[in-house]
């Protein structure tokens, strides 16, 4: 398979795992054998991409900043990078609400079938339900609260607090940057042979990407509902995945408009991330092949991609926005409530700033769609409804966040002058190098 392109070895590893799963449904054990036999070793493989999360953001953030030179540039960047994330965001979220009121999926549910999911998920939604009711409860300043981490070696140990190791990260470039370039130079020299080591692990770690895709799409397929509760809900998914689509299609316009970059090249480039993705439905743990297809495979210079990315993980989720706004329309057409034009543009707010506080693993926006369904007086008892496909839209919309991060992190740098020619190292599978 070296001879392939990553991205159809990670595609052929999927479609080989659906293939496997369907074909051993067919004997009683068959579910059994892929949960023990299978199914670890696509946990094995998001681990290891999650276990280099941490040093990766630590690395290449403190590196990136550091070598700015300037506090001003900093400024620059990071007001430019929020501002379009909040942009694609407030876009993300209008187009769900268009999609969904034009289809009105809800309306295709009926009696018997809302009562039977409620009754099958109702044990999954009381568990989210008391979740976001502790987000709820927190005061207005509690997310600026949780940014600065009280202990670094506290927050490095978990994935889900990346907020607060990009912080320290942020925080700790800055020192660099103040003080004398003599006494900086040892601690830049430390975390440049760092950042190199830590992307030498994911060219490794990638070598298993289609036997991790493989396991995980294989465990997907044998443990996904039954078949009559996705027909249920088919409209409903194809209105998820139709704005989705869209979405991508506003990412490849932005690029060709602000960095003149055809769609082809930049679908060529964030591919294999796209895929990725797609299997581990967490842009956190998608986050090094995410850094990596950007700098060397469309042009982003580390300085850029090292600071806009590690970010986009956190703030950024304009496919998990976009599903909120699909979801909370679709439960409230299911339960016969006709949401006001106030009512939608609260739940455009809502999910703008639900998404930057929801955390960059899976099933995590389902925790901040409760929050949106209560600001929109919706039953929060509706999330049962879409439990039966959440999971297979969580890989689509994760997707779709990390196409996002890497179509921002090109128009940042395109406008402070960092975009440039990719710069490929491959490797091949005896971890020589074979071309730069």
């Amino acid at each position: 398979m070296k001879k392939l392109a990553l991205h159809w070895q990670i595609l052929i590893g999927m479609a080989a795992g659906v293939v496997f799963a369907l074909l051993m449904t067919n004997f009683s054990w068959g579910a059994e054998f892929i949960g023990d036999w299978i199914k670890p070793f696509g946990n094995i493989f998001i681990n290891a991409l999650k276990l280099i999360a941490v040093p990766l953001i630590l690395a290449s953030l403190i590196k990136g900043i550091s070598d700015l030179k300037d506090i001003s540039k900093l400024s620059k960047m990071g007001t430019r990078t929020i501002a379009i994330y909040i942009v694609t965001t407030v876009i993300a979220v209008s187009i769900g609400l268009g999609m969904v009121n034009l289809i009105k999926p809800g309306n295709a549910i009926s009696e018997d079938t809302r009562n039977e999911l409620i009754t099958s998920y109702e044990g999954d939604a009381s568990v989210r339900i008391a979740d976001a009711a502790k987000q709820k409860e927190a005061g207005p300043l509690q997310a600026l609260e949780d940014i600065v981490p009280s202990n670094i070696f506290a927050a490095a140990g978990d994935n889900a607090n990346m907020l607060q190791v990009i912080f320290f990260a942020i925080f700790f470039g800055i020192g660099l940057i103040l003080i004398p370039e003599e006494t900086a130079k040892p601690v830049k020299a430390f975390f440049d042979g760092f950042n190199e080591v830590i992307l030498k692990l994911i060219d490794i770690i990638m070598l298993a990407a289609p036997y991790g895709v493989f396991a995980l799409l294989a465990a997907l397929v044998v443990e996904s509902p039954s078949a009559d509760l996705f027909q249920a809900l088919a409209l409903y998914a194809v209105t998820v995945l139709a704005g989705l689509i869209l979405m991508i299609g506003v990412y490849l316009l932005i690029v060709w408009i602000f960095t003149g970059r055809n769609p082809a090249f930049f679908e060529n480039g964030i591919a294999p991330a796209q895929l990725l993705a797609f299997s581990t439905s967490s842009s956190a743990a998608t986050l090094p092949v995410t850094m990596e297809r950007v700098e060397e495979h469309l042009g982003v210079e580390e300085e850029v991609a090292s600071f806009v990315l590690p970010i986009g993980a956190t703030i950024n989720m304009d496919g998990t926005s976009l599903y909120q706004a699909v979801a909370a329309v679709f439960i409230a057409q299911a339960f016969g409530m006709d949401l006001t034009f106030g009512a939608q543009l609260g739940i455009i707010a809502t999910a703008t700033l639900a998404s930057i506080g929801s955390a960059a693993v899976p099933g995590a926006g389902m925790v901040m769609l409760v929050i949106v369904l209560a600001q929109a007086g919706i039953p929060e008892a509706g999330l049962a409804l879409i439990f039966a496909v959440d999971r297979p839209l969580d890989m689509c919309r994760t997707s779709v966040n990390v196409t996002g991060d890497a179509a921002v992190s090109m128009i940042v740098a395109k406008s402070v002058d960092r975009l440039g020619e990719p710069h490929a190292k491959e490797w091949d599978d005896n971890l020589k190098k074979t071309g730069s």
